[in-house]
């Protein structure tokens, strides 16, 4: 008898053995990715394992003005709620200062794991081999189901994808209807000229407004090239890619004319604007403002009133006009948490209700099931911002590659360039000629 007890409480302890160690083997296959399989969800939580996961800590950078800051900080606490392992650290500033400082530390090799960019700095930093290729995450911690492969090309540089798309955009020209008439203007048509906007401008002087806090120079000047065939930089990136100056007097000579004729505020002006919250629309100062569809819904907020999008100036507006990915979040090459960083970036594409905060405020959302999502909490001003980037998918052209590498310093000199013509220290003509001279200069060096 004592020996048959003996022998079950054997077999018993052999079986609790076995048990054990096929529980095991399930934990483990479970925690291991698949080919193609997600390793977070897109409600941001990870998959679960046998372990818990360690604590990690992602640096997140990004530009913006007020509105972007709040809601941003609210879907990092979202995400943080998601995953309590995870704690992050943020850095953000206005467009201009944003870049004066991510520049040393990219000199050190201390960039942000998560770095929002843009497409006129992206070939700057991904040439220089301080972005990650995320192409390893796609269809792992970033999931791309719902996502169009048009949408992920638009960060890639040669064969890499140093940046996920984080919506698409349009120009145009965002303005207050009730000051537009207070100039005696009744509206804007869809097909108006540059001799319409310069004679609008004189209108707005003479109701006491501005007509718009001027144009970026390298945003624009680019635009116009395109309604005429013609490029700001050559397709090796090693020039220029237009030939004749004259192109440049006739842009920057009638934009300058409008800032030395009190149309549109001065540099010194301008320098005060800080943010949406400091613009002469918001102020009842000015009728509008040029920039991107993703930049609408925040100036509406602060606005606080109803504001409407027209198109861009033409001739052959079409020809100028393009579909732009608003921004991207980019992983620094220097990071040791790329693929946490990788599910934050898929956290912030995909998920529904962080996009409910967004609210395309960084363009047209990629996922085409946020999209449709949004529609059922979308307000005026987002329809308007989805309509306005539908009509221009039907009225714009290919856009050009991607910047090349020193374009940073060619629009810098740009910049430069056109601030004096504002402040009538230099004519266009002088002008076109040393910015000729300096972006070759700069861009000779990609040869």
């Amino acid at each position: 008898m004592k020996a048959r007890k003996k022998l079950l409480l054997l077999l018993m302890a052999f079986a609790l053995i076995l048990v054990s160690a096929c529980g095991g083997n399930n934990t483990s296959n479970n925690s291991t990715n698949k080919p193609g399989a997600t390793n977070t969800a897109s409600n941001g939580e990870e998959a679960n394992g046998s372990e818990e996961a360690k604590p990690v800590t992602i640096r997140i950078a990004w530009w913006g003005g007020q509105p972007r800051h709040d809601y941003t900080m609210k879907v990092i606490e979202m995400y943080k709620s998601k995953n309590p392992h995870v704690t992050i650290e943020m850095e953000y500033a206005n467009y201009d200062d944003y870049w004066k400082k991510l520049a040393p530390q990219a000199a050190a090799n201390e960039l942000p794991d998560i770095i929002q960019i843009d497409t006129q700095n992206y070939s700057q930093y991904a040439g220089r081999n301080q972005l990650a290729d995320l192409t390893p995450y796609i269809g792992n911690q970033i999931d791309v189901t719902d996502i169009s492969q048009n949408a992920i090309d638009g960060g890639k540089l040669g064969d890499k994808l140093y940046g996920m798309n984080l919506g698409v955009n349009a120009l145009g020209f965002n303005y207050d209807p009730a000051l537009l008439k207070k100039a005696g203007i009744e509206s804007i048509p869809e097909n108006w000229t540059w001799d319409d906007y310069v004679s609008m401008a004189a209108k707005a002087k003479d109701a006491g407004l501005f007509f718009d806090n001027g144009m970026r120079p390298e945003v624009f000047f680019g635009y116009y090239l395109r309604t005429l065939g013609k490029t700001l930089f050559n397709a090796e990136g090693t020039g220029l890619g237009y030939e004749d100056d004259q192109l440049f007097v006739d842009f920057f000579g009638m934009l300058s004319k409008l800032v030395i004729d009190g149309a549109v505020p001065s540099p010194d002006v301008l320098a005060q604007i800080k943010g949406a919250e400091d613009s002469h629309l918001v102020l009842n100062q000015g009728i509008g403002v040029w920039q991107w569809s993703n930049q609408y819904v925040g100036l509406q907020q602060v606005a606080n009133r109803p504001l409407a999008l027209a198109p861009m100036v033409g001739p052959d507006m079409a020809k100028g006009l393009f579909m732009k990915p608003s921004m991207f979040f980019s992983v620094s090459e220097n990071s040791k948490v790329k693929e946490e960083a990788a599910k934050f970036i898929n956290f912030f594409v995909n998920d529904i209700e962080a996009n409910k905060l967004i609210l395309g405020d960084r363009g047209v959302p990629v996922s085409s099931k946020v999209k449709e999502a949004l529609k059922e909490v979308s307000t005026e001003a987002q329809i308007q911002v989805y309509d306005y980037v539908a009509w221009a998918e039907s009225n714009s052209s290919p856009m050009d590659p991607a910047d090349p590498i020193g374009s940073a310093e060619v629009f810098k000199s740009l910049t430069s360039l056109a601030e004096q013509m504002n402040y009538n220290k230099i004519k266009p003509e002088e002008a076109a000629k040393k910015f000729r001279d300096e972006a070759t200069s700069i861009l000779k060096k990609n040869k």
